[in-house]
């Protein structure tokens, strides 16, 4: 077996031997271990990973403006899609339970109150949902590249907050056309998407790592997703029905369930914080402090980055085999 820098002089005698061809009873461990031969995927530690992941942030902005731009390029309307898309979904939800199904109750405007939940939750399930397909969709690049993968997932995150600015551009103009003025307690929205865009990273990485390996969580997620929206309360209050009297009163338990669903806290938050009819709508009907659902709303975004950011570090040199 030949090596590439063993060297022969013109009179046949051997120059030089850098390294010799593994022995037939030594392991490739072995043989890489003797010459200081390195993996090149390795996992790296967990402090460089950050710092390599953070150095790469320019490009996670720069590929997720690209992917965002590229989204609609082939339809006459462009980039008005990202308005076009989110208002028809809402005119959907209101045609059926607010005008056919009559959900709007007792909910002080309704059509502020659904645009809301539509539009947060939809910034989740949108997120959950490409995620999902980061890693399985960009395997020509894992395996052209060297780069730490979780900027996939995390391109993803950014690529749905940014079509949710520019929905929130809408949502702002029907809260004002309802007549809520501007305070200051409209300031405490942007804490609560900075949570919400932590908490899903965090499920983008969980569920980036399962569709790399099992490409059926594509396929049942909308499923989840579509169970999900009708559990947190985006299309009618859950307060409402957690009143005295109601069937949830009875069962504190499922009420206490759904009061912690992640997707039901960062809503209502986002509620509570912009349309001040509503506030006081749901403070008059005695539920759970404002403080609980912010402390939820913590404990979830902590929880889901960092955990997800582990659990998806621990498969790093994985992806892109096979």
């Amino acid at each position: 077996m030949s090596h590439p820098e063993r060297l022969g002089s013109l009179g046949g005698e051997s120059v030089g031997t850098i390294a010799e061809p593994p022995h037939v009873n030594d392991t490739l461990a072995a043989y890489a271990a003797r010459y200081g031969l390195k993996q090149s995927a390795a996992r790296p530690t967990l402090r460089k990973y950050i710092q390599d992941v953070w150095a790469r942030r320019n490009f996670i902005w720069a590929f997720a403006s690209a992917k965002n731009i590229s989204m609609y390029t082939e339809s006459r309307l462009g980039q008005l899609w990202q308005l076009l898309t989110p208002i028809l979904n809402v005119a959907v939800y209101f045609l059926i339970f607010g005008v056919l199904l009559s959900g709007r109750g007792a909910i002080p405007d309704y059509l502020p109150f659904l645009v809301t939940g539509v539009f947060m939750f939809g910034f989740t399930q949108r997120s959950i949902t490409s995620g999902s397909k980061s890693v399985g969709t960009n395997l020509s690049l894992i395996r052209a590249l060297h780069f730490p993968r979780a900027t996939l997932p995390l391109a993803i995150a950014v690529v749905e907050l940014q079509q949710l600015l520019l929905s929130l551009v809408v949502l702002l103009a029907i809260v004002v056309c309802f007549g809520e003025p501007f305070t200051l307690n409209m300031l405490l929205f942007v804490p609560v998407l900075m949570l919400q865009l932590m908490f899903n990273i965090g499920a983008s990485l969980v569920v980036a790592r399962i569709g790399a390996f099992n490409r059926d969580i594509t396929q049942l997620l909308p499923f989840i997703m579509r169970t999900w929206l009708y559990l947190s309360g985006v299309i009618f209050s859950l307060p409402s029905l957690m009143k005295p009297g109601s069937k949830l009163s009875h069962h504190p338990w499922a009420a206490e369930l759904l009061k912690a669903n992640p997707g039901y806290v960062y809503v209502e938050l986002s509620r509570n914080a912009l349309l001040g009819k509503y506030r006081h709508h749901v403070q008059g009907l005695n539920l759970e402090a404002t403080s609980q659902m912010w402390l939820y709303g913590v404990a979830w975004a902590v929880i889901a980055l960092v955990g997800g950011f582990l659990y998806f570090y621990r498969a790093e040199e994985r992806y892109g085999r096979g």
